[in-house]
């Protein structure tokens, strides 16, 4: 028996819906990670681009455990001197939850050319409402 090496054109591409509400952050995004990947395929290969499509809905009611709001941040460096930058999680959650969540995904995903094209697959909405009924997304249960 040969192993399976996964084509382009023979993948399909399913899309899954995670409720994030009253939910770790990173428990979420590691699940979301895995759809992205593909890795809860029996095709799974960790060269190939074989993951499927995500949405993640109530971004802003997921929770950050223990002391996380107010003893983590988000650091960034703007690349001019004395361009170190810093936002609380607190403020973070509070004005833009998709980017927490975002970058929770990121950070799981390879830092390779796979995991960019990987990280375009995932859509993070704040509230309950998403714009991709059309596709008729399946629920991913945590």
């Amino acid at each position: 028996m040969s192993t399976y090496m996964p084509k382009a054109g023979e993948i399909s591409r399913k899309w899954y819906v995670i409720d994030a509400a009253d939910k770790p952050l990173g428990r979420v995004a590691a699940a979301a990670a895995h759809i992205l990947r593909g890795k809860h395929k029996v095709t799974f290969a960790p060269h190939a681009d074989c993951g499927d499509h995500v949405i993640i809905i109530n971004a802003d009611k997921a929770i950050l455990t223990g002391k996380k709001l107010e003893d983590k941040y988000y650091r960034y460096h703007t690349g001019w001197f004395g361009g170190l930058k810093e936002v609380q999680y607190k403020s973070l959650m509070a004005n833009n939850p998709e980017k927490a969540m975002m970058l929770a995904i990121k950070g799981m995903l390879p830092g390779s050319s796979l995991g960019r094209t990987q990280l375009t697959r995932v859509r993070i909405y704040k509230g309950a409402e998403h714009a991709h009924a059309a596709q008729q997304p399946e629920v991913w249960e945590l």
